[in-house]
């Protein structure tokens, strides 16, 4: 009997070498609202008349050259805990145009690693919209498209806000649709985020349609937590991955918000509108740690001290651009959030 016991001790032991053997590759994927990232120029047909040299932000040169240098040195940051590299791709929201972009990816900390960047013009009245960078050193572009918002009530025919970027390429040797979202505001109601929701869910629906072994990430500043109706029902976007059924999606922020993190703070409270949510065929259901495919790992916000109030009432809260008209040279009224992906080395 001990050699049966021995040689199968000495194949276990083979196996778990062979096993701690394995080498594996981590992804970081972002999101960060820029929080009015404007230059000092006026757009035809855009109402950025506040952010002008003359306008009540005073935008002027200096300004603008500050707030690319913040936005860039945090673009940079994030991801970092776990990655020196940064992350592959980083969705962004505010954003007003191609020239705006420009002067950011040219930023230092963003030009050393070569960050490329994906924007197409929308039909925001106030002229701000998504965009989304990538390092193609890791992501490379495939296609993008912004799909409209529309109007699901006839009163709302003239109601125009900003579309989805959508956005395919390769990641780790795998296709990748990358939804970028910036929902209707808290102002507009309910209603027009859980349209944009139901929206966003039929891209998602149409894209693993075509193929489905194409892996899905929306991304965006949703305007509602994850709990909401928006996310939850409309979109589809579950808490739990056991509840995560073939055309959902996961949401791991729940319980970052059950546990009084969050992106963005009112009124003494945090809200998580900054969120990042999977389909199913990038969670490792069963725990099995099989990373031979593209798999979800982990998510965080990325709550840097310098992005956050450093004294008086709003102590420990993002620190803005501007607040109460005064400029505090600040980031974003909203922190970044990031999810990291993982993949065993071929």
């Amino acid at each position: 009997m001990k050699r049966p016991i021995l040689l199968l001790a000495f194949f276990l032991l083979l196996a778990l070498h062979a096993s701690a053997q394995k080498k594996y590759n981590v992804y970081g994927v972002g999101f960060y609202n820029q929080e009015n990232l404007f230059d000092t120029c006026h757009d035809v047909g855009k109402n950025d008349y506040d952010f002008l040299p003359d306008g009540s932000y005073k935008w002027n040169g200096l300004r603008y050259k500050n707030k690319l240098h913040n936005m860039a040195y945090a673009l940079a940051d994030l991801g970092t805990d776990m990655l020196p590299i940064g992350c592959a791709v980083i969705g962004l929201a505010e954003v007003e145009n191609s020239r705006a972009l420009d002067d950011l990816v040219a930023q230092p900390e963003l030009a050393k690693r070569g960050y490329k960047y994906v924007h197409i013009e929308g039909p925001d009245r106030r002229g701000i919209d998504c965009a989304m960078l990538y390092n193609p050193s890791l992501f490379t572009l495939r296609d993008a498209v912004l799909v409209p918002y529309v109007p699901e009530l006839e009163a709302d025919s003239t109601f125009m806000t900003r579309g989805y970027l959508t956005v395919t390429g390769t990641l780790a040797d795998e296709t990748v649709s990358i939804i970028v979202c910036h929902w209707p505001s808290r102002f507009s109601g309910s209603f027009y985020r859980e349209t944009a929701g139901r929206q966003v869910r039929a891209v998602k629906d149409s894209l693993m349609r075509a193929d489905p072994s194409r892996k899905v990430i929306i991304m965006g500043d949703m305007n509602d937590d994850p709990q909401n109706a928006s996310m939850k029902t409309a979109l589809g976007a579950k808490g739990a991955i056991k509840d995560v059924g073939p055309e959902d999606m996961f949401n791991p922020w729940w319980k970052v918000l059950d546990g009084g993190k969050g992106t963005l703070s009112y009124q003494g409270n945090w809200n998580l509108f900054d969120q990042i949510v999977v389909s199913p065929n990038l969670l490792d259901r069963e725990g099995s740690r099989d990373y031979s495919k593209l798999t979800y790992l982990k998510c965080q916000i990325q709550n840097r001290p310098y992005l956050l109030q450093e004294e008086g009432q709003y102590k420990g809260t993002p620190k803005r651009t501007t607040a109460g008209g005064v400029w505090l040279n600040g980031y974003s009224d909203h922190l970044p959030t990031v999810i990291y992906l993982i993949k065993e080395k071929p």
